[in-house]
Formats: C-alpha cells, sequence, structure tokens
C-alpha cells in the first residue's frame, strides 16, 4: 500500500470503534478522501486536533482498498478553534465543507480546494461579515461546478440585460419573454450585490445595506437549496442564525 503526501482541508469526521475517527478531506491533489485516524480519540494521541473540522493540514497517507489511514498530519491552517468561537463563523463554515462534501469527488479537484481554503481563512480573520463570505462561496463553488448563475444578461436565451425577473431554476435573471407568469422582481441594488458577490468586489459587498444584503442571500439561499439534491442539511442552522441577526 503506497504512501502519499498532501494537504487537505478536513470536512467532517465521524467515530470508528472505540478510539478511532474516519476523517473526510478535501486535499489539493487527491480530490476528496476518506481516512482512518487511528488513536484520534484518546487523550495520548498525537494528531490531538490537528484533525478537526474546518482545519488544514499537511498529511501523510497510505492507501487502503476503501479507506486510506493518516500516518502523520502537520498543522497547516489552525482555523477550526477560532471559527467555532463565533457562531455565525461556525455556522457559515458548516454550510461551506458540506457544500464542498456535496460538489467534489475523488479526482482532483484544484480550483474548488483553493476557494474553500480561502473561505475558511477569511472567516478565521473576519475579514468580511460570515454571511456575505458564505453567498460569495456558494456562487463561486456552484459556478465552478457548472452552474454559473447570470445577474445581468437572460439565463435562458442571452438575450443582454439587465432584466429584473429572477427565476433560480432556470439560473437566474431571465428576459421578459422567458420569465414565466408571476416571475418575482428584483431591484437593482440586490442584483448588482449578487453579481459583486460572485466576482468577489468586496468594496461593493462591504458597503451594501443590510436589508439589501438579506435579499440576496435569500437568493443565494434558494439556488444553492435547487441545484444541490437533497439539500444542505447545514443550511436550517444557518437561517436560524440570521434571523437573530436581523433583529437586532
Amino acid at each position: 500500500m503506497p504512501l502519499y503526501r498532501d494537504e487537505g482541508v478536513v470536512l467532517r469526521t465521524h467515530k470508528l470503534g472505540e478510539a478511532d475517527r474516519i476523517v473526510t478531506l478535501l486535499t489539493r491533489q487527491h480530490g476528496k478522501v476518506r481516512a482512518v485516524a487511528k488513536g484520534i480519540r484518546r487523550t495520548s494521541s498525537r494528531f490531538g486536533s490537528r484533525l478537526e473540522p474546518f482545519m488544514v493540514a499537511d498529511l501523510q497517507l497510505y492507501e487502503g482498498r476503501s479507506l486510506d489511514t493518516i500516518t502523520q498530519a502537520d498543522t497547516l491552517g489552525a482555523y477550526g478553534q477560532i471559527i467555532a468561537a463565533d457562531y455565525d463563523s461556525y455556522t457559515a463554515a458548516s454550510v461551506m465543507v458540506e457544500t464542498a462534501d456535496k460538489l467534489t469527488e475523488s479526482d482532483s479537484n484544484h480550483q474548488q480546494y483553493l476557494l474553500l481554503l480561502g473561505a475558511l481563512r477569511s472567516l478565521s480573520r473576519a475579514e468580511h461579515a460570515p454571511s456575505a463570505t458564505l453567498d460569495s462561496y456558494l456562487l463561486r463553488a456552484l459556478s465552478l461546478a457548472g452552474w454559473a448563475p447570470s445577474f445581468v444578461d437572460c439565463a435562458r436565451c442571452q438575450e443582454p440585460g439587465p432584466h429584473d425577473a429572477v427565476v433560480v431554476q432556470m439560473g437566474g435573471v431571465v428576459c421578459p419573454d422567458c420569465a414565466p407568469t408571476g416571475s418575482p422582481k428584483v431591484e437593482a441594488e440586490t442584483r448588482e450585490l449578487l453579481g459583486s458577490l460572485l466576482a468577489g468586489d468586496w468594496a461593493v459587498v462591504d458597503a451594501a445595506d443590510a436589508a439589501v444584503r438579506s435579499r440576496a442571500s435569500g437568493l443565494v439561499g434558494a439556488y444553492v437549496q435547487w441545484h444541490l439534491e437533497r439539500g444542505l442539511r447545514s443550511y436550517a442552522h444557518l437561517s436560524s442564525s440570521s434571523k437573530m441577526e436581523s433583529r437586532q
């Protein structure tokens, strides 16, 4: 069973036996990997907290038939504890790693890895509002997966925009000829914010009004839930957090 090295983000873990864990990772070179960390639940474990969700590690593994085995892990990005200390950041990160889990397979996906790594780093540094970091990540991740939304030209016929009807099932804004009867209309400020989230124009995102951010987040959530089969379980916790934030 050959040894190999890679770096990876911990997406999730679950218990195996009395002392082990199965760790699901998104790696730089090998895509999504499921591996056993033996003895990690013992207090004497050499892995410590290096293989908790949201952590980034330099890993040595050896291949197995169904599961690889982690033999060494050195921390590259200690984001887990920082993110977990803030509820909004934690729920945002939980949605991110669940999305990455759904969008990636065992084949290498370098761009998805770098996108997730950058989003978790940004959360840990509190560079932007957690909801904004999440919305930008989600739009970009779906774009890399082949579901790029359009917020200017018609998503169905490519008629040049701007258009104000948004139909998430069709991929974003649609022209009057393509819009189904009763399609919701979205004001220019929200469409501009959505485009800025997709492009990573943080000057526009950070300056956006709270009500506009809320409307944009609702559309991002609807778009993501429509395109991902079975939706995202962690999104329910995020929605509760957003509601509490909006009342403050």
